[in-house]
């Protein structure tokens, strides 16, 4: 009943976001049924069924991601003070986020049943009535079991994915571990596991104290020079240890544009070298190497987009959008590598299908909508939460005399910076990966 008010009382911006996320269940939910009704037309083809259900997992995954998107930027479950009094502590309000996912996308799934059933002829007096019933083995009863199980799959996925994403974390500091003392009670214990010939040698070289000129070497009557407790011989015991990790270069910068950049020449050179009597598997990996460098390289391109926008001597404009994308960086940059990905993985289709302007069937153009609007309702909604996450220091700037034109200024720049540094990226990885097919 809860999730059900929150449901009903949100704004129309929040009901706009899950009504896109029950628009992008309806189509996938259609999607895998539509994979049923082909296996049932064609029972003699169970290589290409399959691959059809496989083609699924692509509006599935987009769905899923756009669906945790909004649990995400939902206002009505964000932990506020006071909640915890009334029983609203973090574990209820995950659950609630878990729950209002779960309707939406049933009720998308619903959708699609009906969709799927129109188009089978099952439901009649409505435009369409039967369109593609040879398509869906109008004439073969549909096994429930089987819808059932394929309507359940995005549901269940999306909940669980929101249900691990907004889990509550403990938010007490890491226990401190215990004041540890090393030789001659020095703080901290040795770099390594000392043995009794490293003791004895310390022993050896107590340093000298104060007034009295012996040194602690047996046989005394030699002047030395004072050795400090945690030294070995004269000199720092940090030359024997283990060398600290290397900082980063910048304290804020993602670390995973190398890895990406990697993955994206590793997908390139897999379609370049591939094979003629294998080339849809061939861009398949390839699309989905480069795909997995573009996301994992988002974050850096954006940090990267943000320097470059403060390069030179950059006014208080270019440093404010500047220093918002750097901040962002993280937070849009996936989404960012995600629609990439996907505009490069259809101008890799295109270029399979082998023409610029290839016939797709209804499907086809239902999976690519379903696809395309989720990556892009998904970057808009990361977009609504960065705002959300920046609405503090935006009233912190108009507190101390900064002008709203300013900061539009700054959002407008940022918004225009991004296409300026992706869709170049873009167009040459898609003309790269369509370059080995046009030979």
């Amino acid at each position: 009943m809860l999730a059900l008010r929150l449901t009903r009382a949100a704004r129309p911006a929040v009901q706009l976001r899950r009504l896109l996320v029950t628009a992008a269940s309806a189509g996938t939910g259609l999607l895998l049924l539509s994979s049923l009704g082909h296996a049932l037309a064609h029972p003699e083809a169970a290589d290409a069924a399959a691959l059809r259900l496989a083609w699924c997992a692509a509006p599935l995954a987009a769905t899923v991601y756009l669906a945790l998107a909004v649990a995400r930027t939902d206002p009505g479950t964000r932990p506020r003070p006071g909640l915890s009094a009334v029983g609203l502590g973090p574990a209820r309000l995950m659950a609630v986020s878990a729950l209002t996912t779960a309707l939406s996308c049933c009720l998308g799934s619903l959708l699609g049943l009906l969709f799927f059933l129109h188009l089978r002829g099952g439901l009649t007096g409505l435009p369409f009535d039967g369109a593609a019933a040879g398509l869906l083995a109008a004439g073969r009863p549909l096994p429930v079991p089987a819808a059932a199980t394929l309507l359940a799959v995005l549901p269940v996925t999306a909940t669980a994915a929101v249900a691990v994403a907004l889990r509550p974390r403990d938010p007490r500091p890491p226990a401190r571990a215990p004041r540890r003392f090393g030789r001659f009670g020095a703080v901290g214990g040795p770099a390594g596991k000392e043995t009794f010939g490293a003791y004895g040698r310390f022993g050896t070289r107590l340093p000298q104290a104060a007034g009295d000129g012996r040194t602690g070497a047996p046989g005394g009557g030699r002047t030395a020079t004072p050795a400090h407790p945690e030294t070995e011989g004269g000199r720092p015991e940090l030359e024997n240890a283990p060398e600290p990790p290397a900082p980063e270069t910048d304290a804020g910068s993602p670390a995973g544009l190398p890895w990406g950049v990697a993955l994206v020449t590793a997908g390139l050179a897999a379609q370049a070298y591939a094979g003629r009597p294998a080339p849809a598997l061939a861009v398949l990996l390839g699309w989905l190497l480069t795909g997995t460098g573009l996301v994992l390289a988002g974050p850096g391109l954006t940090h990267l987009c943000g320097r470059l926008l403060q390069a030179g001597r950059p006014g208080a404009l270019r440093l404010l959008a500047g220093r918002g994308l750097m901040a962002e960086a993280t937070r849009i940059g996936r989404p960012l590598g995600v629609v990439c990905a996907v505009a490069s993985a259809g101008c890799a289709l295109t270029a399979l299908s082998g023409g610029p302007a290839p016939a797709f069937g209804p499907l086809s153009a239902l999976g690519a909508l379903v696809v395309g609007g989720s990556t892009l309702a998904t970057l808009l909604t990361a977009a609504v939460e960065a705002r959300q996450y920046r609405a503090g220091s935006t009233a912190a700037l108009l507190r101390l005399g900064a002008r709203p034109a300013l900061l539009r200024g700054a959002a407008a720049l940022r918004a225009a910076a991004l296409p300026a540094l992706f869709g170049p990226l873009v167009l040459a990885i898609a003309a790269l990966s369509a370059l080995p097919l046009s030979r």
